[in-house]
């Protein structure tokens, strides 16, 4: 299930759309039931192939968090039943439609078919880019300073665990003091890493080396003057959490895209969402693998994953041929060259 990030995604679909004013649209559009949008072919590895449906809630991000729970959810479900009626195994939540509420386990307790939310698939995608990019940009998480941004949920709170385990100094930022100090305490007793924890985002983020962000905030929280030279931030919050000024002002710093895979087959997704061809999010992609293994059953479902959850579908994953799509930067790729040029002008920025 995916949904409209903002009203000119709806021109994407409808073309007549790019005509008419944003606000009205994305009210107009609100109206409307959920719906099915595109079907998708192709999805083929050496073991197995499956099929499946984009089914569009017509609602943006900004309404999501603004429109009573109840109404949101009503409509999600709603979108789950026309899965249904379509043949679908098995419902995949997209953005934010596995944030509201209870993160999917509601939706599924109305639904015939199974549930997942795509998260534990997204965070194997998001710490293995993580750790490439950091690595293209001469970092060492042994030695560096690792930042998870809204670390306290379900993703951050996963990927700030396992990454754990490989950094020398992490530092949690979320608004939740207690649930902060919680998950703290877990990775000291896990690992035995004192990490620092805050709710003030641009403090940390001035000193960090490595970022995962993946706040639910509808508005950028990273911004041009909160980055060091030669940062790498991994951004798997969708809408963004970086600020597009950061490309635009900082020539030095690296910020890539989480959660970005490329789909085995010759796979059609017959829906323009603003990727190259046979590129998808992880969360998609989670939805994908789960149907070519026939296991239709709730993989990830709610706010407590687990390393164990994110360890099997990245085997399975790549069992049937799914891998990250590269690196791609605000809706570009990335090349190697490019990312060399990055890091050689950090190394002059540090010391100006």
């Amino acid at each position: 299930m995916i949904h409209p990030m903002h009203a000119g995604d709806v021109s994407r679909k409808f073309k007549f759309a790019r005509f008419v004013p944003d606000r009205v649209i994305e009210r107009a559009f609100a109206m409307l039931p959920s719906m099915n949008v595109a079907h998708i072919t192709g999805v083929r590895s050496s073991l197995a192939e499956t099929e499946g449906w984009f089914i569009a809630c017509p609602l943006t991000a900004d309404l999501m968090m603004r429109l009573p729970q109840a109404y949101v959810l009503k409509k999600i479900i709603q979108g789950g039943r026309v899965a249904e009626k379509l043949g679908a195994k098995i419902l995949g939540l997209g953005a934010f439609t596995k944030v509201v509420g209870d993160a999917g386990v509601t939706v599924a307790k109305e639904l015939k078919i199974p549930v997942t939310t795509g998260n534990s698939y997204t965070v194997a995608t998001a710490i293995e880019s993580t750790r490439s990019a950091a690595q293209a940009m001469g970092h060492d998480l042994k030695s560096s300073n690792v930042v998870i941004l809204g670390a306290t949920g379900a993703i951050g709170r996963i990927c700030a665990l396992i990454l754990a385990r490989d950094a020398k100094s992490m530092t949690l930022v979320a608004r939740n003091e207690r649930k902060l100090e919680e998950l703290a305490g877990k990775i000291l007793y896990d690992t035995g890493l004192a990490v620092k924890v805050t709710s003030d985002t641009g403090k940390a983020l001035r000193s960090a080396d490595v970022i995962i962000t993946v706040t639910s905030s509808i508005d950028t929280v990273i911004e041009p003057e909160d980055l060091k030279p030669g940062a790498v931030v991994c951004d798997v919050a969708r809408p963004r959490d970086v600020s597009a000024r950061v490309a635009e002002l900082r020539d030095d710093v690296l910020v890539i895209e989480g959660g970005v895979v490329e789909i085995p087959g010759d796979v059609e997704f017959n829906l323009n969402f603003g990727f190259p061809p046979r590129t998808a999010y992880a969360c998609m992609a989670e939805t994908m693998i789960l149907s070519l293994e026939k296991r239709y059953e709730s993989y990830t479902l709610g706010r407590e994953l687990t390393i164990e959850q994110v360890e099997e579908i990245d085997v399975l994953a790549r069992k049937h041929g799914f891998k990250l799509g590269g690196f791609r930067s605000f809706g570009r790729a990335m090349t190697n060259q490019e990312i060399e040029q990055i890091k050689q002008r950090a190394g002059q920025n540090k010391f100006i």
